[in-house]
């Protein structure tokens, strides 16, 4: 009302004297909490739209097991019934462990389809592994890790007196890259070759993990390094007959040069982690006090708590019957959730405690670290458990481990810790313990914040190759041209 006057002697109030809205500490408060809270929410929230991503790949035709469908006293039944043997052709799913596994996925031990040429690849594999005792395969073990945490200290002027801060899985990959190229050629691994095969692995686990996307040339180079190997000194477990030249080079870095070395450093950056995050475990196994079997108990907590599969896809190739139950109809996609089951058999437990080995009675009773033996159990589960033991105990013969990283079944961090050697009377004083819990303080600030935009990188880079892998249909195509082929087959041979 621009007739009315303000009163001689009254001022205005300042804007900046007016009294601030209750609201807004509160919302400012909750803004500081949200924000310093992001570590711990957002992977977590970004790990659970990734799931709901990969789980919409496979559209409804996927069932779950253990679930509604599948419950947990018919899991193994289920995965061991003849009928659930079909392995790529016919899941959505397939496209994309194909584009992650390629190049020459169709000739991959774990995604043969059942017949003749996975029965060949399936009896080579084991041939390749039993060649070696034991004793052999603890000499060649030991001697690989015993090489590369030499090399930890190379140029340092002196072995065994410094701390290194590693990846755990980095650290790994280089013994069983040694370790099952001389499993395969019997000859000790040239260093050039060892890179290949690492940064192979590394690329596929990286995408994987969707850290990274793919790079072909790495992948690449190894192929034509093992085409080479192959035309001029092939090893001396004749390969498959039924596969061609490029095919056997493809099935060697498949199954022993991507599976073999990937899942055997992630098992190791796995135990040698829990270690180091529960001292009380680690200290048990130092002072010598307890059995010789006391390390393989921790193996089998590890591989309890963080199983190396997550989610195996079958494909029915025929009805499964079922007492009180409709049968799950041929051509099912049926996901076999490992986590999901041993965390829900009689003994499972979120405190890590191997002690629960000691007895049949309290040891978990949903246990199955290297498959179904009736449905393509890992190759390796004879002597996986002996060699991840000569491994880690060379590692814990040098050094303590400590770390304060996050430890998750999928491990995108790769295993942040360091490795303390045990010769503390020769470690620089720089080495103290007051920098040492400073650097495990930085440890874990930065795993906690670096979780974030890693976790982003992988929503973003996981969305895009689920998208590449569909448009790709590497599966799809492969067996459209199988397909195709074998119509055409029959009606030249009546032409003719």
């Amino acid at each position: 009302m621009s007739g009315v006057r303000r009163p001689s002697g009254v001022r205005r109030p300042s804007l900046a004297r007016r009294p601030s809205r209750p609201g807004w500490p509160v919302a400012g408060a909750a803004a500081v909490a949200l924000t310093a809270g992001l570590p711990y929410w957002l992977p977590r929230l970004v790990t659970a739209l990734r799931v709901r991503l990969f789980a919409r790949v496979n559209g409804e035709e996927g069932i779950p097991a253990p679930g509604r469908e599948v419950p947990v006293e018919e899991f193994k039944r289920v995965y061991g019934h003849p009928a659930a043997n079909g392995r790529s052709r016919g899941a959505a799913l397939s496209d994309l462990f194909w584009y992650w596994l390629a190049p020459g996925p169709e000739v991959h031990q774990e995604h043969l389809e059942p017949g003749p040429r996975y029965d060949e690849v399936a009896r080579t594999t084991r041939q390749i592994l039993a060649g070696l005792s034991r004793e052999r395969w603890t000499e060649l073990v030991g001697r690989c890790t015993r090489r590369v945490l030499d090399e930890l200290d190379e140029g340092s002027g002196g072995f065994g007196t410094r701390e290194h801060r590693v990846r755990l899985r980095d650290l790994m990959m280089p013994v069983w890259a040694e370790v099952y190229y001389e499993v395969v050629f019997r000859e000790p691994c040239p260093r050039r070759v060892r890179d290949l095969i690492v940064g192979n692995a590394e690329d596929v686990v990286s995408a994987l993990k969707c850290t990274s996307l793919r790079h072909m040339d790495r992948r690449d180079r190894l192929t034509a390094y093992l085409r080479e190997r192959l035309a001029s000194a092939p090893p001396p477990v004749p390969l498959p007959s039924l596969l061609t030249e490029r095919e056997r080079a493809y099935y060697l870095q498949g199954t022993f040069f991507n599976t073999a070395v990937v899942q055997t450093s992630e098992a190791m950056a796995h135990l040698l982690l829990a270690l180091a995050t529960h001292q009380p475990v680690q200290e048990r196994l130092l002072s010598g006090e307890e059995d010789a079997d006391y390390l393989d108990h921790v193996i089998n907590e590890t591989l309890q708590h963080f199983p190396l599969f997550g989610v195996a896809h079958r494909i029915t190739t025929g009805e499964i019957p079922r007492a009180g139950r409709p049968p799950i109809p041929a051509g099912s996609v049926l996901l076999f959730n490992y986590p999901e089951y041993q965390r829900s058999g009689a003994g499972a437990a979120e405190r890590f405690d191997p002690g629960r080995w000691l007895s049949a009675d309290t040891r978990p009773a949903a246990f199955i670290p290297f498959g179904v033996t009736a449905n393509r159990p890992c190759p390796a589960r004879g002597f996986a458990v002996l060699t991840m033991r000569v491994a880690a105990g060379e590692v814990l013969r040098r050094f303590r481990l400590a770390s304060t990283a996050e430890h998750t079944r999928s491990l995108p961090s790769r295993g942040p810790c360091l490795l303390i050697p045990h010769a503390t009377g020769r470690t620089p004083a720089a080495w103290g313990p007051a920098r040492r819990a400073a650097r495990l303080a930085g440890m874990r600030l930065g795993d906690r914040w670096g979780a974030i935009p890693r976790s982003l990188t992988q929503l973003v880079l996981g969305g895009y190759m689920v998208w590449d892998a569909r448009r790709q249909g590497l599966c799809r195509s492969y067996f459209a041209t199988a397909s195709a082929d074998s119509a055409a087959a029959p009606a030249v041979a009546g032409h003719r």
